[in-house]
């Protein structure tokens, strides 16, 4: 084992939770600056292990492993592929931003940034570990943080939505750990490491396949979420704190899908192929019923939340394409690089566009769509802004929406041609919702009651810029994300088609 780079990225923000606790809880300024500081550390080893990431390969990089429990064959385990590189780095992004948007929490800050520092070491610990035990300890971890986040610091029904919250994630997760359990006592000798049980997953009986994909689904598929087990989002969003809708929306959703790509996928192939035109289903209703009742909102950050629906009904579609290519006799992994594409991609939209909500409900306490109007000639920087990820959202060409659109349609079209042609809709049904709700507040005559609002502020600025030059730099130029995933994308397909 080299220089253990993932354990560093880990527990870092661990670090600096201990360290936030020891401070003076009435120095606002330093509480603030010092949880920045440890969450720029991951942010930059996030860069040097993409930077140093082997993309020719889907073998596990950085590895690091150790036993734990000997008795139960438990390993403290970590490691990377294409799967987990770019979402580490979007989780340290993303939580570097949350943190610096965090700056005007002001109800008992000292609790609130250690409580964000530990959801962010939760967060890695679930992309990085290759042990189930280990994946679960991490995958747990994440729901105390976010619970107290929001059930202390969210909006008028926040302990209602933060129990809302905590009750789904935790029916998931016990039917994760059944499912555990059984693949667990199901091998000999009894292991819980993640590469051997996907070496052994198609020895696996069939029916033993399907009940434990229906228990890893029931996990994954709230946490996505697909319909019908989304109704805890918008409570969550709605409720929620700026950055932890930011968190919510950017990270969160992601381990659904990464769940089935890093475990349900490689180490259940029959329950997979049983299971991939429900799923492309499930993926079609999600995307029209999202923007459907996106249509509905009166509420902008209401609208954005339904749209994360929406949006996550592209990854489960792309998701549900796997086949080999019969001229080529390769993988086909467009659909599935179209859902990773869309992962990531949303992860930067649909985080700055819950950060630019925030900022307007800073200054004006609403966010009703019909209070606003003509906000373009009095805020026209954050105009601007909202305006090119509001375009982004709605797949735009040159941006990385409109990419992952793209690959999911262009994938999915040769195996599900009805229901691609079907989600083609959710498209149009998106430039709906979103071109109406750029009209209604920006343009038009200026609504005289917000005379008093105030630009967005250059701390504000920068935080969202680099989810800006993200989103037009990888939808101007994908190509080194596909890179860093493809190998890995063709080796899962490989896996699930065995």
């Amino acid at each position: 084992m080299g220089f253990p780079i993932l354990s560093l990225m880990i527990f870092t923000p661990v670090v600096g939770m201990a360290v936030v606790m020891m401070l003076n809880k009435d120095n606002f300024k330093l509480i603030r600056w010092v949880s920045t500081g440890f969450s720029i550390i991951p942010l930059i080893l996030s860069l040097i292990l993409a930077a140093g990431y082997d993309s020719s390969t889907s073998a596990m990089q950085f590895v690091e492993k150790a036993s734990w429990i000997p008795s139960l064959s438990i390993q403290y385990f970590l490691g990377v592929d294409g799967l987990s590189v770019p979402m580490l780095f979007l989780t340290t992004l993303l939580s570097t931003i949350s943190l610096i948007v965090s700056f005007n929490i002001t109800n008992r800050v000292k609790e609130y940034f250690a409580f964000f520092l530990l959801l962010e070491a939760g967060m890695l610990g679930v992309f990085a570990s290759l042990d189930f035990f280990l994946f679960y300890v991490f995958w747990e971890v994440m729901l105390v943080p976010m619970y107290f986040l929001i059930g202390i610091w969210g909006g008028p029904r926040k302990e209602y939505a933060a129990i809302k919250f905590f009750l789904y994630t935790l029916f998931g997760s016990i039917f994760m750990l059944v499912g555990i359990l059984i693949m667990y006592l199901s091998t000999t000798p009894h292991t819980l490491d993640m590469m051997e049980l996907i070496t052994k997953g198609s020895a696996f009986s069939h029916s033993m396949q399907i009940m434990v994909w229906v228990f890893f689904f029931v996990a994954f598929a709230i946490k996505v979420p697909i319909f019908p087990f989304h109704t805890w989002l918008p409570d969550a969003h709605v409720e929620a704190p700026t950055a932890v809708s930011i968190i919510l929306a950017g990270v969160l959703l992601k381990m659904g899908t990464y769940g089935f790509l890093r475990i349900s996928y490689p180490m259940l192939p029959y329950g997979t192929n049983y299971f991939a035109y429900p799923f492309a289903i499930l993926g079609l209703i999600g995307i029209i019923y999202g923007a459907l009742v996106s249509m509905a909102q009166t509420d902008l950050k209401k609208l954005v939340a339904y749209s994360s629906v929406s949006h996550m009904g592209y990854c489960v579609l792309g998701m549900a394409v796997f086949f080999i290519d019969q001229k080529s006799g390769q993988p086909h992994i467009t659909g599935l690089a179209g859902c990773y594409f869309q992962m990531f991609s949303h992860g930067l939209i649909t985080g700055a566009m819950f950060l630019l909500v925030g900022v307007l409900y800073d200054r004006a306490h609403t966010r009703e769509i019909a209070a606003f109007g003509g906000l373009g000639s009095k805020l026209p920087v954050y105009t601007a802004f909202m305006s090119v990820f509001a375009m982004a959202s709605l797949g735009l060409p040159g941006m990385s929406g409109f990419v992952a659109e793209f690959m999911v349609f262009i994938g999915s079209f040769p195996k599900y041609p009805v229901i691609t042609g079907l989600a083609v809709i959710g498209v149009v049904l998106t430039a709906g919702y979103i071109l109406r709700m750029v009209q209604r507040m920006f343009l038009g005559e200026f609504n005289t009651k917000w005379s008093g609002l105030t630009e967005i502020n250059t701390r504000e600025i920068i935080a969202v810029t680099p989810l800006l030059l993200l989103t037009v730099a990888l939808g101007v130029y994908p190509k080194p994300l596909i890179t860093m995933i493809s190998a890995t994308l063709q080796n899962i397909v490989t896996q699930v088609m065995r």
